[in-house]
């Protein structure tokens, strides 16, 4: 025996040594060229000054940071106190966990089976009647006992294991910023209808007082008609008018509706269940300055491109164990346990069995399955390293277009606002003059529709600027990896952010 210990030796040596390298591709995160802006035309260092009672210029901190929970910029207590119920009730959030956590147990199961030795234990009673024809004698029926234990184990020479271990891991961080991906969407989804609710809410009441005016004018001309000093005509106009603003309360109060059902939905209650929490645009606060990461930041910061990411790198590993499975596998058994006709003798010493083995898998022909699974997997490869890069632009073009947006709201609020003091301030000129007969009645119909027109636009502006704020910060990443309170986060993440 000792002139096969070198020969032995060897064998496991090159063994071992197979055994630290995988075959495929190993993973690097891509190396994206990002362009240093994300418009074309430089920004300004702030919005268009607004209104001095619709809010003031919002500034652009590039380079700044964007905090955990940027909805508290916005400083309502009511939409802090909603979205923290969304948080701890949203389904759509709970789902999302919930994957998470299959996809880490199934990390676990699959590098149990791979990086150790499967131990089984057996136990068998069995009763059986040997042939005669067989035996050259006569036939016999006994009982057999089988106690058991067995070995077995797949040598991952080629790092195919390892290589779907890796897929595995792959598939947690992607389900990890699939959750923070959903976190993100529910919180600026409530933010969103938070202010759709107020906007809606100031709507209705700003057409329910039009309509007060309204009817106080259709009571002047009333009583201007029984004295003569105004026709049928007039009366019936102003009614007229009256008809069409109130037509226009059934669809904003349907809109309120959804938007309080979907509210309700995104908090993970029934739409008829208890009162809700009402908003308003006064106690919303506009934030001022608004942090702007830097360009290059960007990927590294978007939970759908992060997740993405994920996806090409599981492609990666799944084209490494594609190729494994062309080189051959090996497989090592033991097995010791007893065997006896009886259980009076099952355990003595005659009745010890055990065997040891290996056995060696080389695929010879298989009509050519394994080369095209494995050009099968470079090409998923290929197709997600472009939804990577389509990841990527888009990130980039949903920036660049809120940030553009943000300034143009602000224009339109500051000509709105401009508009709506005009309009009110012509409304009541002509309401005088026309008291006083120095203006027909034409003229205060086109000035009460103009006001009404320049008042609704204007909180229709307003909630448009909050709403697009809102987006910037989803657009940014909404500054998951500054949320120290997410007990959630896995510990890849937290460990890639103390580096």
């Amino acid at each position: 025996m000792k002139s096969f210990s070198p020969r032995i030796s060897f064998i496991m040596i090159a063994l071992l040594t197979l055994a630290g390298c995988a075959v495929g591709p190993d993973f690097r995160s891509p190396d994206m060229t990002t362009p240093d802006n994300y418009t074309a035309a430089p920004l300004p260092a702030q919005t268009a000054g607004a209104h001095s009672e619709t809010g003031t210029a919002q500034h652009f901190a590039f380079a700044k940071d964007l905090p955990g929970q940027w909805w508290t910029l916005f400083g309502s207590p009511e939409l802090d106190k909603m979205i923290k119920q969304g948080i701890e009730d949203s389904p759509t959030l709970a789902a999302a966990q919930a994957a998470l956590r299959k996809a880490e147990e199934d990390l676990r199961a699959v590098s149990g089976s791979i990086l150790y030795p499967a131990v089984n234990a057996n136990l068998q009673a069995t009763r059986q009647r040997t042939s005669g024809n067989v035996n050259t004698g006569p036939s016999d029926t006994f009982n057999l006992y089988n106690a058991s234990v067995g070995v077995s184990y797949t040598l991952d020479i080629f790092g195919g294991g390892r290589r779907q271990i890796e897929a595995y891991q792959a598939q947690i961080n992607y389900q990890s910023y699939i959750y923070e991906a959903t976190y993100l969407t529910l919180t600026a989804n409530i933010v969103t209808a938070a202010i759709q609710e107020a906007s809606l809410r100031a709507q209705l009441k700003a057409t329910r007082d039009i309509i007060e005016i309204q009817q106080k004018q259709l009571d002047i001309i009333k009583k201007q008609f029984e004295l003569g000093a105004v026709s049928k005509t007039a009366v019936l106009s102003q009614e007229t008018e009256i008809a069409m603003t109130k037509a226009e309360l059934p669809t904003m109060e349907k809109q309120l509706d959804l938007t309080r059902n979907a509210l309700a939905v995104m908090i993970g209650q029934f739409p008829g269940n208890g009162k809700q929490l009402e908003f308003n645009l006064e106690s919303m606060r506009l934030p001022e300055e608004l942090p702007i990461s830097l360009p290059s930041d960007l990927a590294r910061q978007r939970p759908d491109v992060r997740a993405s990411e994920a996806l090409l790198h599981q492609a990666s590993a799944v084209v490494g164990v594609a190729t494994a499975n062309l080189y051959p596998q090996i497989t090592l058994s033991a097995g010791y346990g007893f065997q006896a006709i009886s259980t009076d003798i099952l355990f003595n010493g005659q009745s010890v069995v055990w065997n040891l083995g290996a056995g060696l898998l080389q695929p010879i022909f298989r009509g050519g399955e394994l080369t095209a699974r494995r050009k099968s997997a470079i090409a998923a490869y290929d197709q997600a390293a472009a939804q990577y890069r389509q990841t990527v632009l888009k990130a980039f073009q949903d920036v660049a277009d809120v940030l553009r947006a943000l300034e143009s709201d602000a224009r339109t609020l500051q000509a709105q606002a401009e508009a709506e003091d005009a309009a009110k301030s012509a409304l009541a000129l002509i309401e005088k003059q026309y008291e006083l007969g120095a203006v027909s009645y034409p003229a205060l119909l086109i000035a009460q529709r103009d006001y009404q027109k320049t008042r609704i636009n204007v909180i229709a502006a307003r909630a448009q600027r909050y709403a697009d704020t809102a987006a910037l910060f989803q657009a940014l990443g909404g500054g998951w990896w500054n949320r120290k309170s997410n007990s959630l986060k896995p510990k890849f993440i937290q460990e890639e952010n103390e580096e």
